[in-house]
Formats: C-alpha cells, sequence, structure tokens
C-alpha cells in the first residue's frame, strides 16, 4: 500500500487499493486513503474524522485490515471551526454512505471515567449565547436564528456502536479547567462529556444528509487542569479498538 495522503478530484476515482499524495493547498491538513479489503460483499464509502493525527494513527492499519469498505480519513485539525470547515468541504466533494468522528473527550460524569468510548448521540455548541450578568443568555432565548443543538436521528447500525454507551456532550472553544465555570455548564446543559470538535461534526453531516456516529474515549476526569491524571495513551487505544470493531461491523 502506499502511503501518503489523499485529495480525490471530484471526476476522477482512483482504484480503492491505490493512494495519490497530495495535500490541500496551503494546509497540513490532509486526507489518507485506507484501502478496505477486495471482496465481494456490498462496500461503503466512509469518512472517517479525527481532529489530530496521534487520535487515529496507531490503529490506522488495524482499520485497513478490518475494513471491507473504502474508507477515508480526514485530519482536520483541532476545534470547531477546522471541524466544520473540512468536513463541509469533503462532504461536499464526495458522497460518502457514512462518517465517523473517532477523538477524545472530558468527562462530567462520575460513571463515566478515564478510557470509557462512548457513542455522543445529542450535542450542543455550549458557548453559542450572549452573557447577562451572572446569566447565559441562548439562541432561543435571544430570539436569533440558527441552530446550536444537534441530535443523530438515526445512528449506523452496527454491535459495536450499540454496544457503547449513549451519552449527552458540548462542544466548546475552551476546555472546562474552573470550578465556577464547571457547575455552571453542568446546571446549564447537564452535559455527560465535553469536546472541540463533536457538534462541528454533528452539523456537517446533519446539512449534507450524510448517516453519521461521534464516538469519543474519555480521556480525563473535567475538573482544574490536572496532566497527571489524564489518560491519553489508554483512551486512544480503547478508541481504536472501538473503532476496528465498528467498521467490522457496520
Amino acid at each position: 500500500m502506499p502511503s501518503g495522503v489523499c485529495a480525490r478530484p471530484a471526476t476522477t476515482r482512483a482504484a480503492p487499493w491505490r493512494a495519490k499524495a497530495d495535500t490541500p493547498e496551503g494546509s497540513n491538513v490532509a486526507i489518507l486513503r485506507l484501502p478496505g479489503s477486495r471482496c465481494t460483499l456490498a462496500r461503503l464509502r466512509i469518512l472517517v474524522v479525527t481532529a489530530t493525527a496521534s487520535e487515529i494513527a496507531p490503529s490506522a492499519a488495524t482499520l485497513r485490515e478490518a475494513s471491507r469498505h473504502e474508507v477515508d480519513v480526514l485530519t482536520t485539525g483541532v476545534g470547531m471551526v477546522a471541524t466544520a470547515a473540512w468536513c463541509s468541504r469533503a462532504l461536499a466533494r464526495t458522497r460518502y454512505d457514512l462518517a465517523l468522528n473517532f477523538g477524545v473527550c472530558g468527562s462530567f460524569d462520575p460513571a463515566l471515567g478515564p478510557g470509557t468510548v462512548v457513542h455522543v448521540v445529542a450535542d450542543c455548541l455550549a458557548e453559542l449565547g450572549a452573557e447577562d450578568g451572572d446569566a447565559f443568555l441562548t439562541l432561543q432565548e435571544l430570539k436569533l436564528g440558527g441552530d446550536d443543538e444537534f441530535v443523530n436521528p438515526a445512528p449506523p447500525s452496527s454491535e459495536a456502536l450499540s454496544a457503547l454507551p449513549a451519552v449527552r456532550g458540548i462542544t466548546v472553544n475552551t476546555v472546562h479547567g474552573n470550578d465556577g465555570s464547571i457547575a455552571a455548564v453542568v446546571e446549564r446543559r447537564r452535559p455527560q462529556v465535553e469536546s472541540m470538535e463533536g457538534a462541528a461534526f454533528m452539523y456537517a453531516c446533519l446539512i449534507n444528509e450524510v448517516p453519521f456516529a461521534q464516538v469519543r474515549a474519555v480521556s480525563n476526569v473535567v475538573e482544574r487542569r490536572n496532566r497527571g491524571a489524564w489518560r491519553i495513551a489508554e483512551a486512544i487505544r480503547n478508541l481504536g479498538t472501538a473503532a476496528v470493531g465498528i467498521l467490522e461491523t457496520v
């Protein structure tokens, strides 16, 4: 398998076991082509989205072997703006049968400790609104147009995905690490996990009418910043196992 990155021209479809080295102009973001095994079963065209290469790299080789489908991996960069922009571009250029977002997250829920893999079925843009003294006003309270809450209406059928806890998430520009702001967002939104990309991914898929799932592994408890308690390696390892299982059963 040739290594490298692949940005597929809209009018050209390369053989699934080949890759073209090309990176979107002026960016380090790339689409990495992962070939599925050649077989006679129905094959889906799947977009796997991650914020950073490190979240998927340890399991990339296994993903190649596990999936019978044609899989592209899009590394967007961190944050909701980068994720929204690059997902929208990818979904507009290519018609995918399914999109999967794999990443890590922080947990507000004591039952979801570090290393736990979850399926985020509802997410929201927790910071989108206005402050009024100590109060926070949502778009709805401001009577402004726009969407800030997203629900997955029809997750893909997968035994591995169905086995994961279904949770509520929030997406933020600044991850929480202050007791006061943690208490406020828990009171306002009742989240179980937080990420910096999830809602943007879900919104892009909903707009483009592509079935999707957001799957995350808990790397840390949401608390005052305590890197010594983070378990990123374990989270990424468990995330990779879950990703392989989902691609094998979807």
